[in-house]
């Protein structure tokens, strides 16, 4: 399976205001729990408590590379995009107990939200892959958690919308309502402004709106909250002059419908904002 990277350089701002907003005046209950101890040796086992994708293993030990530098030592049993079953153990984390106890909990709220992202991802992408269609995100995302959502779904094993508003021109029924409803006059207005770079969608309610939309040779028509019936009748008379998105309340009992409607992506922010964390266990390990 193809790996994708977070590079330190792109996610440590976060990990770092993570960190910061977690203990900004310090860890009151490790600092003293530990204030006297002779021995900071701690052996810990991260396992699973349920079936899933593992997503976020560089971002759980880049917490404690930040925290604490060198003092714990950390070894993943399992890549992201791997699956991992119920009981697997799935890393083993060794150091010095302070900066174990204190990093834990972010570290543990990183690797579950991202898993069970990649998990669910999963689960949709499965339910149509005997079709040539792909699931997609959108913009509907976390803030500031963006760049790990998107990430995840891509180790989920889904393709990614735009990542943020200077990658596509995506006109809305409330772009076109400033136009007086007009799709012509908005995309002339914006082809005005576009570098070549860029592709152009527009987002359909109705059969009109897409002959209009394919008037004006747009790349790409999302057809929004329609029905199965209405876009078979749209894919018909798009014919492949454009790439067709389906979007608006897509879920696990009706995605594969939509698959067959001739389109080819789905767009839905369930599996971001729908997706239930991963159940991890971060336990204490007296064998070591």
């Amino acid at each position: 399976m193809t790996k994708y990277w977070l590079n330190n350089f792109a996610i440590d701002d976060f990990i770092v205001s993570a960190l910061k907003e977690d203990m900004y005046y310090g860890d009151i209950t490790t600092d003293a729990i530990c204030a006297n101890l002779e021995c900071s040796e701690f052996n810990i086992a991260l396992k699973t408590r349920t079936d899933g994708v593992l997503c976020g293993a560089s971002v759980f030990k880049r917490v404690f590379e930040l925290l604490c530098n060198d003092k714990v030592k950390i070894q993943f049993y399992f890549e992201d995009g791997d699956i991992i079953k119920k009981g697997d153990k799935i890393a083993s984390i060794k150091g010095d107990a302070h900066s174990i106890l204190t990093g834990e909990r972010l570290a543990l709220n990183f690797v579950q939200k991202m898993s069970g992202i990649a998990t669910y991802t999963r689960k949709f992408q499965d339910l149509i892959s005997k079709y040539n269609v792909s699931i997609v995100d959108t913009r509907k995302n976390t803030p500031n958690f963006r760049l790990f959502e998107k990430y995840s779904v891509k180790v989920g094993g889904n393709k990614l919308h735009r990542f943020n508003l200077s990658d596509c021109v995506m006109l809305k029924d409330n772009h076109i309502a400033l136009y007086g409803g007009s799709i012509t006059r908005a995309v002339k207005e914006v082809r005005k402004h576009l570098s070549h770079a860029h592709k152009i969608e527009i987002e359909c309610d109705t059969l009109e709106q897409v002959r209009e939309a394919l008037d004006n040779n747009v790349d790409i028509i999302m057809l929004d909250n329609m029905t199965c019936e209405q876009m078979k009748e749209a894919c018909l008379l798009i014919n492949k002059k454009a790439i067709v998105e389906a979007s608006g309340c897509v879920t696990f009992d009706n995605v594969e419908a939509i698959a067959q409607t001739g389109v080819d992506v789905i767009s839905t922010s369930a599996i971001v904002m729908k997706a239930p964390t991963l159940d991890l266990a971060f336990d204490y390990n007296a064998e070591g």
